[in-house]
């Protein structure tokens, strides 16, 4: 018989990993960011608006503001996800007072 082993955390640690699976929503103009918590997909929603606050943003290439400021976002998601500040539907929203 073939075991697996998986590693399992301590019921109170977060594990928090960002794959670079990004999008932008054109229609919404919200850039999502997928997070793995705990090995669970979490998306993670920053609105244009909110981009323009923090940084000088292009409307014609709002993900490559998302890309130059990729470590920033995570920040900021992290510190949402850590605080599970998470909406009904199982994602978060990054806003204006999460970014460092």
């Amino acid at each position: 018989m073939h075991l697996t082993r998986h590693r399992t955390l301590p019921s109170d640690k977060i594990e928090i990993l960002f794959p670079l699976l990004e999008s932008w929503n054109p229609m919404t103009k919200v850039a999502t960011i997928a997070a793995e918590v705990n090995r669970k997909r979490v998306l993670c929603r920053v609105s244009l608006e909110v981009l323009q606050e923090k940084w000088e943003v292009s409307e014609e290439e709002p993900m490559k503001t998302v890309t130059e400021n990729r470590m920033a976002l995570h920040a900021a998601a992290r510190k949402v996800i850590e605080n599970k500040a998470y909406e009904e539907d199982g994602s978060i929203i990054i806003r204006t007072e999460n970014i460092p």
